[in-house]
């Protein structure tokens, strides 16, 4: 067994009166992988930002226990000042956040972030700095890594910015990578390549790597031992090819069984009469200039689609970021707008209506978003949260709302004694099921849900799908359902529809498009989907430098 590289002993940390982390304990070891699972508010991040001594700045408290980080010699870091703290993160441990458009700052190219990085721990000529600039960016495999110094975030796709993470995180070679969330928010093929891009750089550098999910898919990729945690407290810590062959405890059961998997059967639908029907359909938006006074080129992002969607039925849409399924939800929901094509729901053309004429349109289609806290306004309580629209569309008077309210709080399963409850009160599945209350208070026939359960933990994904389908079947609504995750779309999609670069380009029944994809890039992204089991990459019983050997050598 290698040499501890970080020791965890009876870590407490506190939030106020909520005890976060209760009695934490656990050794990472060099070039290992130790994965922190559980549901959220299980102590999972707030054990990270402890280590990183960033919780006190979150407003929590690290009340008891002891936190050692070994280089030449060990350090406590529970006993370090912030002074001295700062000389460790980025030298000797370094994080990758879970969204990097928060983490990074959009006031800065990424060429100036980098560099800011590699100044605190060095000093280095403007040239030096910009040539290690470079290569931290080529290290991780960002193409044109020269050119993107003087872009900013906003102008990099989600994996390339993940990529640029990474390559701040890895920049001055720090021992210990704690990546919280680091996939969470990417479509499969780019995960595919973020999970290979770490533990490329892992058996290149042999750091050790504190790796927080709630996926069990990337566990499964990823880890070489599992800590699950609940409520703070720790439920059981085994190597993975043991936890996930015979988990001893019944919570460590109930997250296996909720993670979504291929192959677990898709629901049928008789054919049914169109609800929406989309025929080719044009989204486009102002290019780049190739230079100054050049004319914009328009890019289509969404580039002649044409689709159906049955009443009572789902059509789950997939396909890698930058595709269009974003786009081409907000075109139909004509929040977008769009060059050509036409729109009909419920058999009414709708792609030529503006302004107030739009108003039947938007009582008959609703959308959920894939961030429920942003979509929620803070300032209001949850029962004028949810009856907004009812009360904009007419539908409701202001004496009537709370009654309203208390009724969808109750059809999503949610207490009416919450009704005066703001949303940072709610948990992250909470708030998602305020957004279908919202959604459900005008009883629209059609549901846009654009990635709704793609930053929550497997157990709550699964409830907030579930409640889906039960909805569905009570009001017979129609289902377009958005998502990178191709378990949680063969979960609740009838049909499903596949798209690149704009286009559709494959559709049919869920199972069929699955077990027989006709589509090259189809079959790319099913063979991209990471499995809640042991794959080939995970070997067991061996010291975490061997299992390198054995698993990838």
């Amino acid at each position: 067994m290698s040499a501890p590289l970080l020791e965890v002993s009876d870590l407490h940390v506190r939030f106020g009166d909520n005890e976060a982390v209760k009695g934490l304990d656990f050794t990472l070891h060099r070039n290992e992988t130790l994965a922190l699972v559980g549901e959220s508010g299980s102590g999972k991040s707030a054990t990270a930002l402890a280590i990183l001594r960033l919780i006190e700045r979150e407003g929590g408290t690290i009340t008891r226990g002891r936190i050692r980080l070994f280089d030449e010699k060990p350090h406590d870091l529970t006993r370090l000042s912030d002074r001295q703290m700062q000389a460790i993160r980025g030298r000797l441990v370094s994080m990758v956040f879970q969204e990097p458009m928060t983490a990074l700052n959009p006031t800065m190219t990424v060429g100036r972030q980098l560099t800011e990085v590699l100044e605190r721990h060095a000093s280095l000529t403007r040239r030096e700095l910009r040539r290690q600039a470079v290569a931290a960016l080529e290290r991780v495999q960002v193409p044109r890594a020269a050119e993107r110094l003087g872009q900013y975030p906003h102008e990099l796709s989600g994996g390339q910015r993940q990529r640029v993470m990474i390559a701040m995180a890895l920049a001055t070679g720090p021992r210990l990578l704690i990546a919280d969330e680091p996939s969470t928010a990417l479509d499969v093929t780019t995960q595919a390549e973020i999970l290979a891009l770490l533990r490329r750089l892992q058996a290149e550098t042999e750091m050790g790597v504190l790796f927080i999910t709630h996926d069990l898919g990337v566990v499964a990729e990823m880890a070489d031992r599992v800590l699950v945690l609940k409520a703070g407290r720790q439920i059981e810590s085994a190597p993975a090819r043991a936890l996930f062959t015979a988990p001893q405890a019944p919570y460590t059961r109930r997250l296996l069984d909720a993670a979504p998997r291929l192959g677990a059967g898709s629901p049928t639908l008789p054919a049914t009469s169109p609800l929406l029907e989309v025929s080719d359909l044009v989204t486009a938006y102002p290019g780049r200039r190739a230079h100054p006074f050049a004319a914009r080129q328009p890019v289509r992002a969404v580039d002649g689609v044409s689709l159906q969607i049955g009443r009572g039925e789902t059509l789950g849409l997939v396909g890698e970021s930058g595709c269009g399924k974003s786009s081409l939800a907000r075109s139909i929901l004509r929040l977008a707008p769009i060059q050509s094509g036409s729109i009909r729901l419920e058999g009414s053309v709708v792609s030529q209506l503006h302004g107030r004429h739009l108003l039947p349109m938007r009582r008959a289609a609703q959308m959920i978003f894939q961030d429920p806290f942003a979509s929620l306004n803070p300032r209001l309580p949850a029962w004028k949260l949810v009856t907004e629209p009812a009360l904009i569309h007419g539908l409701v008077g202001e004496r009537e709302r709370r009654d309203l309210a208390a009724s969808l709080l109750s059809e999503v399963t949610l207490d009416s004694a919450h009704l005066d409850r703001y949303p940072h009160q709610f948990s992250g599945g909470q708030r998602q099921r305020l957004c279908i209350a919202r959604a459900l208070s005008v009883r629209p026939r059609l549901i846009v849900a654009d990635e709704p359960v793609s930053a929550l933990d497997v157990s709550i994904a699964r409830q907030v799908t579930e409640l889906l389908q039960d909805i569905q079947q009570r009001h017979g609504l129609s289902l377009l359902f958005i998502t990178h995750d191709m378990a949680v779309v063969e979960r609740i999609s009838h049909r499903l529809a596949v798209m690149l670069g704009g286009r559709i380009v494959e559709t049919g029944p869920t199972a069929e498009v699955l077990t027989s994809p006709r589509h090259d890039y189809t079959r790319k992204l099913i063979d991209a989907v990471p499995h809640a089991e042991i794959p080939r990459r995970v070997a067991t019983a061996v010291s975490p430098p061997e299992r390198h050997a054995a698993a990838w050598g």
